[in-house]
């Protein structure tokens, strides 16, 4: 039998689209990118004047550092409920689909060599 493998074109799209992701290089470049854009979109604090209800919300950057100390502490706080709430691997096990017994006839499967 031939080795013919047989792909989606859609999926072969989707996974050349995503290739730049292996070059270092240009993984780089994305992060230095997005620092850069966060950095202007805080220097465009500056431009404008701000309608606060705080006084803390006068502070230059505000927004940008509270929003990424909030994002870093959800990260933070997600990893401590994970192991508040992690089942054991085997958790399911005993009621799982997979962990039942089949006869050998009803699986279905093909030699390898067919």
């Amino acid at each position: 039998m031939s080795d013919k493998r047989t792909t989606n074109p859609i999926s072969a799209a989707i996974v050349r689209s995503l290739a730049w992701v292996d070059n270092r290089k240009s993984v780089d470049r994305f992060f230095w990118g997005l620092v850069a854009g966060g950095a202007v979109l805080t220097l465009l604090d500056l431009l404008y004047k701000k309608k606060s209800y705080f006084s803390i919300e006068n502070i230059f950057g505000f927004y940008a550092f509270y929003g990424f100390f909030m994002c870093a502490a959800l990260v933070v706080c997600a990893k401590a409920m994970r192991r508040l709430v992690m089942r054991s691997e085997a958790y399911y096990a005993p009621h799982d689909v997979e962990s039942e017994a089949h006869p050998e006839a009803d699986l279905d499967r093909r030699q390898a060599d067919e």
